[in-house]
């Protein structure tokens, strides 16, 4: 008799799954009830459940079976991560506010004006009071271009001019800072003939110094020709100051204290430096 029941439940409950109102669907709590064997649907142990007993059955476990049913899949969804899924990367640290940015000192720098191309400075000429007093008045000269008055015999002292005259360029550079605050006068000695390159530091000297209100004292020696044609010859040496400069330094204004006839002049820039040879400058 065994065989002939389960027969018969098999029966029962293949109509039952075909004929209910309720749908079982693969994966909902019923199919999962009927999938896994359990006993909710069936009445008794020894009766085979009827049609109402069946569906009641289904709808009164469905909600507890559905509870289930989506907890295991919350596990399974958590123990078996899907393979598709990239792990999130991993939180980089934001700095906490964005740096001030700050000035470019290259910008906010001011450009240096460029110098006129030509100048020529209000000086006060004095010629020479004695026969060695060249070196005191052509200091005196670029000291007045500067604003700075001083008589010939107030700047011989410090020169150490005698009757031998003034030693170098040396001595004039160092009284002429003695009198302009900053110390702005250099010496630049000529060895020997000038070469290109000292001729153009010459020209710039002399532009920069008469841009800053400032003279240039140069130690001469021999002849040299004006650009008027005029001919200054001093074999033993001769001091004489710049006052002025034009064509951008090309030709320079001469003061000279040796004749007071002939006060000034000018020369070109490469005739003074080779006037200079052997001597040197105050600029």
């Amino acid at each position: 008799m065994e065989e002939p029941v389960k027969h018969h439940r098999r029966r029962q409950l293949r109509r039952l799954t075909i004929g209910r109102p309720y749908q079982l669907v693969a994966g909902s709590a019923a199919a999962l009830v009927l999938a896994t064997g359990t006993g909710v649907l069936v009445a008794g142990a020894d009766q085979p459940p009827t049609r109402h007993q069946t569906s009641a059955a289904v709808i009164e476990a469905a909600p507890r079976l559905a509870d289930v049913a989506s907890r295991s899949h919350a596990r399974a969804a958590v123990a078996s991560p899907s393979p598709s899924a990239s792990p999130s990367p991993p939180a980089t640290a934001r700095p906490s506010a964005t740096p001030r940015r700050t000035a470019d000192p290259d910008l906010t720098r001011t450009a240096a004006p460029k110098p006129p191309a030509s100048k020529v400075l209000d000086y006060d000429y004095q010629a020479q009071i004695t026969y060695y007093y060249c070196g005191p008045a052509a200091v005196r000269h670029a000291l007045s271009a500067a604003g700075v008055d001083r008589s010939q015999d107030a700047v011989a002292g410090p020169l150490g001019t005698t009757e031998m005259g003034t030693n170098s360029a040396l001595d004039t550079t160092r009284v002429l800072n003695q009198f302009v605050k900053g110390d702005p006068y250099r010496t630049r000695m000529f060895p020997g003939t000038p070469n290109a390159a000292q001729v153009a530091q010459l020209r710039a000297d002399v532009v920069t110094a008469i841009t800053a209100r400032r003279g240039v004292v140069a130690n001469v020696a021999g002849d040299a020709t004006d650009t008027d044609g005029g001919w200054h010859s001093f074999p033993g040496g001769h001091y004489i100051a710049v006052i002025g400069y034009r064509d951008s330094g090309r030709l320079v204004r001469i003061a000279d204290s040796a004749d007071p006839n002939l006060p000034e002049y000018w020369i070109t820039t490469v005739d003074l430096a080779n006037w200079i040879a052997t001597r040197g400058y105050s600029a």
